[in-house]
């Protein structure tokens, strides 16, 4: 008899690897601009509302963004310009 069938086995589900926010905003900005809209205005009415309708679901756009949270989004926009316009 095979002693296999005395153990539990154990099944692992693989963590999904999220992508940094830096990485939503390309993939975003970049699956918006390739169907037409203005990425920038769109974003930003995507942040202000909570509205995933402003984003496309293009690429699965709609879905990356989805996993981050919009203050997020915030912080690394408001970091990134600061560390790239203000700080020089």
């Amino acid at each position: 008899m095979d002693n296999n069938l005395y153990f539990t086995q154990h099944y692992k589900i693989p963590k999904e690897e999220l992508p940094t926010v830096g990485e939503v905003f390309e993939r975003v900005y970049a699956a918006l601009a390739e169907k037409g809209y203005d990425p920038v205005n769109q974003i930003v009415g995507y942040i202000m509302s909570g509205d995933p309708t402003y984003i496309t679901s293009h690429n699965n756009a709609r879905g990356i963004i989805a996993k981050v949270e919009r203050d997020d989004l915030i912080e690394e926009a408001v970091r990134f310009y600061i560390t790239n316009k203000l700080k020089k």
